[in-house]
């Protein structure tokens, strides 16, 4: 038996199909949530998912929905809950999960990154920094025993390219990849130079600052999201790159929730 795990984050959508009896990852497939797709091409993709590795509707255990935009939850539910057996369990930042959110409003926190420290907490059984490389780039913190403290949002890595295009006429837009070298003799060298280099160090610096608010010298720092497999080895404070911690960790939350 599987489960099927459907991410909706602002930029993409990532589907994945894990063993239900541990977090195997079976396959997974990304698709852009920026590009609207249609609800038959939802039903594609996701059928398209589960035929390519012989799962039918009869080998799905759980279908797993989290979410960041509402717009298209409903949406997505609806078609599952055709493809399955039953309705998806649709996980939010108010259900009661094996972790202890020590915030303030809980409601208003993203369930990807409740997701995150669930599965930090489970995978990593330490004191954990994890940072998700997505549309923004969010740091949050989880004690060993599974207090989630909080954390840190700022820009995504992409931000700084999309703002120097909107702003300035003549500095092209291009997909991000690590510059050859730090000092550029082409306008676009530059800016590509910039705008990692800004992402590398931020990391680092944002890390380094949350390790000395929180006051222990051995926080395991996890990359994940589209950007970590990319950005995350440039760095100095990244000690592991998960790029499905999410999918664990929404996961771990629906079994939990359905028992």
């Amino acid at each position: 038996m599987v489960d099927l795990v459907v991410d909706i984050g602002n930029s993409d959508t990532v589907l994945g199909i894990i063993k239900h009896d541990n977090l195997d990852l079976v396959s997974s497939s990304r698709v852009s949530t920026t590009a609207q797709p249609t609800v038959a091409e939802y039903r594609n993709i996701l059928l398209g998912l589960l035929t390519n590795h012989g799962v039918t509707p009869d080998d799905l255990n759980i279908i797993i929905i989290g979410s960041v935009v509402p717009s298209i939850t409903y949406t997505i539910s609806d078609i599952l809950e055709n493809v399955g057996n039953g309705c998806p369990v649709v996980v939010t930042a108010r259900d009661d999960l094996p972790i202890n959110l020590d915030l303030v409003d809980r409601i208003t926190i993203g369930v990807d990154r409740v997701a995150n420290v669930l599965a930090a907490k489970e995978m990593y059984r330490r004191d954990t920094i994890v940072v998700d490389l997505g549309t923004a780039t969010t740091f949050d913190c989880i004690t060993a025993d599974g207090v989630f403290m909080g954390g840190v949002i700022s820009q995504g890595v992409r931000s700084g390219i999309e703002w120097l295009g909107k702003m300035t006429a003549k500095l092209p837009e291009f997909e991000i990849s690590p510059p050859k070298r730090i000092i550029g003799c082409e306008t676009e060298e530059c800016v590509r130079s910039g705008v990692f280099y800004s992402a590398v160090d931020a990391i680092d610096g944002i890390v380094n600052r949350i390790i000395r608010e929180w006051g222990i010298s051995d926080a395991y720092v996890v990359a994940t999201g589209g950007y970590a497999t990319m950005v995350a080895p440039h760095t100095k404070t990244v000690n592991h790159v998960e790029s499905s911690l999410t999918l664990y960790g929404l996961a771990l939350a629906g079994r939990s929730i359905r028992g």
